[in-house]
């Protein structure tokens, strides 16, 4: 009999709609701390340190999550993953608020922002593994891929809607987007508490926490098509990542303003949620290893385009299309690296995964800002775009495991290989 789809079942339903929500909030927060922060740099500085300022917020969200990640999968891996997002989610709905109140009085400035960036780059560095984790646990094995793909349908659906609802509300009342994403948050915090009971994995007994830390860094290591996976998102994304510098372009270089922005910030995610749409209705099933690869490619040439692009609709369709390159090779990255990872390791391999995609996108918003402050942000976008489809081409042979991979297929002794490296 056909497994029912993901849909059907209470708890992906709840899973399904707190992603949603909470990146609704997330995405309306990002884009108005961008703008915001370049605004008011602007009204004291040039545009190269105004660019710098930029990479800062990018820093200071990567910092507290490069600290944690040792410990973050260990925490997803022995706590309730449930209570992990929910302590997240109210870190998060607290930043919003302290945004929306000190926006709303007037006492918003770059420290205040800058302290609140921390405080997001901490919550999310411990939510991150537990929702990544948690995910295989609401469905059979079998329906892994429709569920990832419908979970990234949610991701890039709250991509698409939550910069227009956060540069259309900052436009009408600075203050509106902060108390949109506020009540967003409360509603993920309200579809965590419906999950139910899910299955956890075995907790493992007279294992010192520091060698279970290891024994995830060790699988990582050693399960090639995982690290090869995890890390061509690492210095692909890292260098072609646009979003810090789309506050210059909409008011330096193509003059469109906030609603400008909005448009300019959705793009990638219209790009990229048709491409999920497509994924959930018609699942990919071979030559998934090249098809990934040849996406990144496309992803690193769209963002060249963007880069050079003065004229607003080609600059929308060069980020529409590295989006939807994005959202293909990230469908086929996440369900290898869940397919290919015991659920006993999950929490943990998700913390590296983590930890690499934070570094491909706040420390990589960190090096766009500090190299637009260099190069200007035309030449820090030329150069990321060109470095993402050389690494693409160093990968293809640095690790063949990528290249020769057809299906989501594990292999049948990965449950067997992990506990052989665990006492």
């Amino acid at each position: 009999m056909a497994a029912p789809h993901p849909f059907r079942i209470a708890n992906f339903r709840a899973y399904w709609v707190a992603r949603l929500t909470t990146t609704l909030a997330q995405n309306a927060m990002i884009i108005v701390i961008g703008w915001q922060t370049y605004r008011i740099a602007r009204t004291t500085m040039d545009q190269q340190h105004a660019a710098a300022q930029l990479g800062l917020i990018g820093l200071l969200q990567f910092f507290p999550l490069f600290l944690t990640t040792p410990i973050t999968g260990l925490v997803a891996d022995r706590l309730d993953r449930r209570l992990i997002a929910r302590v997240t989610l109210t870190m998060q709905l607290a930043a919003a608020l302290i945004l929306g109140w000190t926006t709303w009085s007037g006492a918003i400035g770059l420290p205040v922002i800058f302290t609140v960036a921390v405080l997001l780059g901490l919550a999310r560095a411990f939510a991150g593994p537990a929702l990544g984790a948690l995910a295989p646990n609401l469905v059979p094995p079998e329906m892994l891929p429709t569920a990832i793909a419908l979970s990234s349908t949610s991701w890039q659906g709250g991509g698409i809607v939550g910069p227009a609802i956060g540069g259309f509300a900052y436009a009408a009342a600075p203050w509106l987007a902060y108390a949109l994403a506020s009540a967003l948050f409360g509603l993920a915090l309200v579809a965590v508490f419906l999950i139910g009971p899910v299955p956890r994995p075995p907790r493992q007994t007279g294992v010192h926490p520091l060698r279970q830390i290891a024994d995830g860094l060790g699988y990582v290591w050693q399960n090639k098509l995982v690290l090869g996976s995890i890390t061509l998102d690492l210095f692909a994304v890292f260098l072609a990542g646009t979003s810090a510098l789309l506050p210059i372009y909409a008011a330096d270089l193509l003059h469109v303003g906030e609603r400008g922005l909005s448009l300019l910030a959705a793009a990638p995610a219209v790009g990229a949620g048709v491409t999920a749409v497509l994924f959930s209705l018609r699942p990919l099933k071979t030559q998934v290893g090249p098809k990934m690869l040849g996406a990144v490619i496309v992803y690193g040439g769209a963002t060249i385009v963007f880069g050079l692009s003065r004229a607003m609709p080609l600059s929308f369709l060069a980020l529409a299309i590295a989006g939807a390159a994005d959202m293909f090779s990230v469908y086929i990255r996440s369900s290898l690296i869940q397919l290919h990872t015991p659920d006993a390791m999950r929490g943990r391999v998700g913390a590296v995964s983590q930890l690499t995609i934070s570094a491909s996108n706040e420390l990589g918003e960190a090096e766009s800002g500090f190299l637009a402050s260099i190069l200007g942000a035309t030449g820090a976008v030329m150069v990321g775009g060109g470095g993402a489809v050389v690494v693409t081409l160093a990968w293809i042979f640095l690790f063949p495991a990528l290249r020769r991979a057809r299906t989501f297929d594990p292999p049948a002794a990965l449950e067997r290989t992990a506990l052989e490296m665990t006492p």
